[in-house]
């Protein structure tokens, strides 16, 4: 597997190459360390030497962060393009399975009008990017989310991802439908009608069946992931998926979530927003998006 990981100097960027390192098989992955030497010197505008100096040292700081005995070693990209098209032309360039950038967390104003490399390199990739927002932590608290149209995306990423010891996974599964929702209090209320009552008996039977048929389908699933990952009986919920998988995620301390990542035209991640971007956009622990071909879904 051969991983890209885009570096500037800030700690987000060198978390992101310890948490890349935490996910790469040292005896057979391959790690390139991208940077561009044009936007440090646009920020600190110094001499062409020390800008070389500063590359050299960036690159050794970051290559530390990685396993120590890396079979190949890490190879430096350096780009003079602005960040988010030079990492896309050097990951496509290199043939990368995997990008790895990291999070500075900008405002919500700033994202809006400007957008950030993080958000425009997972836009513009047409393959898996891990979006590091912290170091690993020791036993990597994984959550998977579950969709079938992106089950066989998620199972074929993960699959070719090194889980170190400690690592634990949850399978994830959200319910969005209305009768996929508990009976709701208005019909509740007025159960001793016959035809109110045969509403509420026909809703339960729906609303079961369909949790039934989620968690039948997430146990499917969770059974194909590494073994690391596919522990333990799903989590269904129900309600809106970005919100209940940001709101588990932070409940039980998550440190990174997978979730697939359908391609969409911009006015319809303006007007209906999608689960991956609620993800991205609201979820403390750090996230890897998978792509999955539009005409799976």
């Amino acid at each position: 597997m051969k991983v890209l990981v885009a570096v500037d100097g800030s700690p987000a960027s060198l978390d992101a190459v310890s948490l890349a390192g935490a996910l790469v098989d040292p005896a057979a992955d391959e790690v390139a360390i991208y940077f561009s030497p044009a936007e440090l010197n646009r920020r600190l505008p110094w001499g062409p030497q020390l800008v070389e100096g500063a590359t050299a040292a960036l690159f050794t700081e970051a290559c530390g962060r990685l396993p120590t005995g890396m079979a190949r070693q890490p190879e430096a990209i350096v780009s003079v393009k602005s960040p988010a098209v030079g990492i896309l032309e050097s990951a496509s360039g290199w043939k990368a399975d995997l990008i790895v950038v990291g999070s500075r967390g900008t405002g919500s104003l700033e994202r809006l009008l400007l957008g950030s490399v993080s958000r425009a390199v997972v836009h513009g990739a047409q393959l898996p990017v891990l979006v590091a927002r912290a170091a690993p932590a020791a036993g990597l608290k994984v959550l998977v989310c579950h969709h079938p149209a992106s089950a066989p995306a998620l199972a074929s990423a993960l699959g070719r991802l090194h889980w170190p010891t400690g690592t634990t996974g949850r399978t994830i599964a959200v319910a969005e439908s209305l009768l996929a929702a508990p009976l709701p209090p208005w019909v509740q209320q007025r159960v001793r009608d016959p035809d109110t009552a045969a509403i509420a008996r026909a809703w339960e039977a729906e609303h079961d069946s369909e949790v039934a048929g989620i968690t039948g389908r997430a146990r499917a699933f969770a059974a194909t992931l590494p073994a690391a990952l596919g522990g333990g009986e799903p989590v269904v919920l129900e309600g809106n998926p970005g919100d209940r998988i940001n709101a588990y995620t932070r409940s039980e301390g998550i440190d990174l979530v997978v979730v697939g990542r359908t391609p969409a035209d911009t006015l319809s991640r303006w007007l209906l927003g999608s689960t991956s971007e609620a993800v991205l956009s609201g979820s403390p622990a750090s996230v890897l998006l998978v792509p999955v071909d539009k005409a799976a879904t």
